[in-house]
């Protein structure tokens, strides 16, 4: 079996922020973008399979992980620059670009910002713009972060999987409270990714989007229901769609296998 090698690199931003990425794998390039723990290490155990196939760049966003904050105000479409500066430091004119939930909203963002520069759309467990339900579940998650960051990390993770599979998989538990955001700037760009999270609202012109795009989804996500993926198939006329029966919020985790198989089949064809 032949080893894919990691290259790790750099992509600097317009107001300051340095942004750590990854590149590993051969073929057509993929773009990963995590959602609200923004991390690269979230798509460690996925890149490593996908990377077989495509050429896997992920990083972790502006203030987390090994990547600094910058100093522009934090919302979606900012987020959605920091993706294609990301494409520009890795040396990649278009890629297809797979966004899981808050990933999801960066992934419609950079479609809109640059339809040129993606050749195919994978939204995975996101939305066009926040319900009742989730501005709710957020709005006390974010209260909850304040007061007790690991209590903050420990509803995310049994909010995000199954019972059964946490249970089956505790050691997911055990990290998220090891990586509980207690300092004050872990806090602070948290807080400001949950707000940007309400905040985004994709559904102008949505239906103008030219690239093929490929719909995931989990019907017992708690996190962002089923519903969501629903409307984001409506306004896409013609979209692809995989919607799973079980796997909850973070299904790329705990249905690893399902999830790859239909990104890499979908890819394949387009």
């Amino acid at each position: 079996m032949t080893t894919t090698r990691t290259i790790d690199f750099r992509a600097e931003t317009d107001d300051g922020a340095t942004l750590h990425g990854f590149r590993e794998g051969h073929g057509q390039p993929l773009l990963l973008v995590s959602g609200l723990s923004g991390t690269a290490g979230f798509w460690t155990d996925i890149a490593s399979t996908l990377g077989r196939s495509f050429q896997i760049v992920r990083f972790d966003q502006r203030g987390i992980g090994a990547s600094s904050r910058g100093e522009a105000p934090c919302d979606i479409e900012r987020l959605a620059r920091d993706g294609l500066a990301v494409l520009d430091a890795a040396g990649l004119d278009r890629a297809v670009v797979l966004g899981h939930s808050t990933g999801g909203c960066i992934a419609q963002a950079m479609a809109k910002l640059a339809p040129e520069r993606i050749d195919g759309l994978i939204l995975s467990g996101t939305w066009l713009k926040a319900c009742r339900y989730m501005t709710a579940l957020f709005g006390a998650r974010r209260a909850i972060l304040d007061c007790d960051p690991q209590a903050f990390a420990a509803l995310s993770v049994l909010s995000a999987y199954q019972p059964r599979w946490i249970q089956a998989n505790w050691h997911i538990y055990d990290d998220a409270i090891d990586a509980a955001p207690t300092s004050e700037h872990a806090r602070t760009v948290m807080r400001e990714r949950i707000d940007a999270l309400l905040g985004f609202d994709g559904s102008a012109d949505i239906e103008a989007l030219p690239m093929p795009t490929l719909i995931m989804g989990a019907r017992d996500d708690m996190v962002v229901p089923v519903y969501h993926q629903e409307a984001l198939i409506a306004a896409l006329p013609g979209t692809r769609r995989s919607i799973m029966e079980t796997g909850g919020h973070l299904f790329p985790v705990s249905r690893p296998d399902i999830f790859t198989a239909a990104v890499a089949e979908w890819i394949g064809e387009l």
